[in-house]
């Protein structure tokens, strides 16, 4: 026989699980972040993996992973898209032949900097949005957690 959860107690999780309220808060800033780039046909997280490519150098994939907090394999399979519209080039790492580097081509620079005005305009308004909280202090929260 099964216990019943107090009702109660679905509402203090509703309005106070910390993993509940993140996931909503990143589920509504990737639909708005989403529709800010559909001019120029990238995703958010297609945003974000090709900024974390704009480097001096190739980067190893396992930098790339831990910096965006994805595994390997998500990040091989968000990779694809972006290498078939020729954005990134994937290489052998020549210290580590089983590791890639990765690597922005020429289109995925300029498509970069093609968005990038875009998210500094929606990034802007949604700080602003925030009012009286502090993004900085958001952002330094945020990173307490990983």
């Amino acid at each position: 026989m099964s216990k019943m959860i107090p009702f109660e107690t679905t509402v203090l999780v509703r309005d106070t699980c910390l993993c509940l309220h993140t996931q909503r808060a990143a589920r509504i800033l990737a639909r708005r972040f989403d529709e800010a780039f559909r001019p120029v046909s990238l995703t958010n997280g297609q945003f974000s993996l090709l900024m974390s490519l704009n480097r001096p150098a190739p980067a190893p994939q396992g930098a790339v992973a831990r910096l965006l907090g994805m595994d390997r394999t998500t990040l091989t399979a968000a990779l694809k898209p972006l290498a078939r519209r020729g954005l990134v080039a994937i290489g052998v790492d020549p210290s580590d032949r089983r590791g890639h580097l990765l690597a922005l081509t020429a289109e995925g620079q300029a498509l970069l900097a093609e968005a990038l005005p875009i998210w500094r305009e929606t990034h802007a308004a949604i700080e602003a949005g925030l009012g009286a909280f502090d993004g900085d202090s958001l952002r330094s929260a945020l990173g307490t957690l990983g």
